[in-house]
């Protein structure tokens, strides 16, 4: 697969690269496949108009696609196939209204690693998943501490045929330093890893910046996302570029995000 650094400049361009590559760029991707857009489900968009100024934005940033990825937490964020999907139709709506259905809309969810997470698939609950056939699964754990129940989710996912995307691993702290372990749970367990691009900004902590870009410099990139929840995550992509080096290296990665 061509990167998306050849689809931009050519077979050349990678050879003369330039010192600065523009946001704009960031249109190469096409979609964006994890932010928290939909309104009144979690810590993202509050309102209808919240998420119309956040759909602006990633509209600007030259996004075509949008896959929103609202959190389920079993005793948190308890949402539904159902809930998410209306809140969908909503957005559908007011962005159409307001002269934005130029952006392709669409959902799935940020299943949260729990034991909430291995009833429903034990049971068989539905997964919101996004890719179509493929069947992306999007997830996420602690931050701080290890689920010991990681592997027996993961073997899970995939045996109802579930491809497991695990979001932002540059933010768990349990892993700085285990970059090797990293490397092995996408080799070995066939685990996708979506970083956040304003993990390259030092948006979050210095580690989890050193971490996406041990991970980029390693390959192990196969989506990038905003994970936008407020307009300080779209601002700081619009206002303040990422380091260029490696959005560079980012983008010659082959992701999957132009393939949604």
């Amino acid at each position: 697969m061509a990167s998306l650094w050849q689809r931009l400049f050519g077979g050349a361009a990678a050879e003369a690269a330039p010192a600065a590559l523009p946001v704009a760029a960031l249109a190469a991707l096409g979609a964006d496949m994890h932010s928290h857009l939909l309104p009144g489900l979690d810590d993202g968009a509050e309102t209808v108009e919240h998420s119309l100024d956040l759909l602006r934005a990633l509209r600007a940033l030259g996004y075509r696609k949008l896959v929103m990825t609202p959190h389920i937490m079993g005793d948190f964020y308890k949402n539904t196939p159902e809930g998410i999907r209306a809140a969908l139709q909503l957005l559908r709506e007011a962005a159409a209204s307001a002269g934005l259905g130029d952006v392709e809309l669409d959902c799935a969810a940020e299943y949260y690693l729990d034991e909430f997470l291995g009833r429903k698939l034990a049971d068989g609950t539905e997964m919101l998943t996004f890719g179509g056939e493929k069947r992306y699964l999007l997830f996420e754990t602690s931050y701080m501490n290890e689920p010991l129940n990681l592997f027996d989710i993961i073997f899970e996912m995939k045996s109802q045929g579930y491809r497991p995307v695990l979001a932002h691993p540059e933010r768990y702290t349990y892993l700085y330093g285990r970059l090797a372990e990293i490397e092995k749970l996408r080799r070995d367990y066939d685990v996708l890893l979506q970083v956040n691009l304003n993990s390259l900004a030092g948006y979050y902590s210095p580690g989890a910046k050193r971490v996406a870009e041990e991970l980029i410099d390693g390959g192990l990139v196969d989506f990038v996302g905003t994970d936008a929840h407020h307009l300080r995550h779209t601002d700081t992509l619009l206002r303040r570029t990422v380091p260029q080096p490696y959005l560079q290296k980012l983008l010659r990665l082959p992701l999957l995000n132009s393939t949604l």
